[in-house]
């Protein structure tokens, strides 16, 4: 419903303005001294709201039911694997370490990640604690671990700090802001987020060293709809709206569904260049909607003013 949205606006935008231009009602309206401007701003408001509508309240409707679709695909349809396999199953993890008063570095190596009784276990463990100059402070050695409440629990742990003997320490606790719902999170599709949840969980992701782009790029995707819809919105009264007495009534409406298309493949286009990292997120996810929006404009003015 989300992605269909703005390819309504644009249809029914259409219809409404061709079958409004057909019956003379436009012509009567200019007539009476009403620029296209102003009974352009109740559709317009119109469309903005439905895109408001959409962001903030099927958002979130939607990333859920994803998610329990996702779920439901991982148990029920693929083998193996799982939201959790990375690199074949292993797991490097980059987080702050607060400990001894100072802002350090801890990086986390598991060579085997496994998801069991809710519970995420990591196998063959190397954890690498660097200072603020990025220098090895100390590397701490485990066969098995697991992610509880608020740390990493490391079974048979050893440190080895750089030109001493490795020294056994046994359990060690490590502490960290992840938790097992937001490492799963991390590794599945960024609309399995709402709208709501995502600056934080973008936030995190960065911290743990995680790449966010995708989850950014969705997310500037989601401010931009209701800008989408307003443009679609314009763009339909800027193909219609053409009075049916010139001709080419057909001509200008087919290169405004033409044109809503186009649009669509600029932004899908955009957003592969954005997960890329060839663009910015901001950038792939408001230049087609800008683009739109002058297209747009555009066409009133030359439409309004000549």
């Amino acid at each position: 419903m989300i992605m269909i949205m703005p390819f309504g606006i644009l249809l029914g935008g259409i219809v409404c303005f061709w079958r409004l231009t057909r019956s003379s009602e436009l012509i009567v309206a200019r007539a009476a001294g009403i620029s296209a401007w102003q009974f352009l701003a109740a559709p317009l408001a119109c469309a903005i709201l439905l895109g408001v509508i959409g962001t903030t309240a099927l958002s979130p409707l939607s990333s859920y039911m994803f998610r329990k679709a996702e779920l439901l695909d991982e148990a029920y349809l693929k083998t193996g694997g799982g939201p959790l396999s990375l690199n074949g199953g292993a797991l490097w993890l980059r987080q702050l370490d607060d400990n001894e008063g100072s802002k350090r570095v801890a990086i986390l190596h598991a060579r085997r990640v496994l998801l069991r009784d809710r519970t995420l276990h990591i196998n063959d463990i190397s954890i690498f604690r660097l200072d603020e100059r990025d220098q090895l402070v100390v590397r701490i050695e485990a066969p098995r671990g697991e992610l509880i409440e608020g740390a990493w629990k490391l079974e048979n742990a050893a440190t080895v700090r750089p030109n001493h003997l490795p020294v056994h320490i046994g359990d060690y606790l490590l502490p960290t802001n992840l938790s097992l719902t937001r490492v799963e999170q991390s590794f599945a599709s960024p609309d399995t987020l709402s709208i709501w949840t995502l600056p934080g969980f973008i936030h995190l992701l960065e911290r743990s060293g995680f790449s966010s782009i995708r989850h950014r790029l969705h997310f500037q995707t989601l401010l931009a709809l209701p800008i989408l819809c307003g443009t679609m919105a314009l763009v339909s009264a800027g193909f219609s709206m053409r009075p049916s007495r010139r001709g080419g009534v057909a001509r200008m409406l087919g290169s405004g569904i033409a044109a809503g298309f186009a649009l669509f493949t600029i932004s899908k286009v955009a957003a592969q260049f954005g997960e890329s990292g060839a663009l910015p997120p901001v950038m792939a996810a408001w230049a087609p909607t800008g683009a739109g929006l002058c297209l747009a404009l555009a066409l009133l003015l030359h439409l309004e003013d000549g």
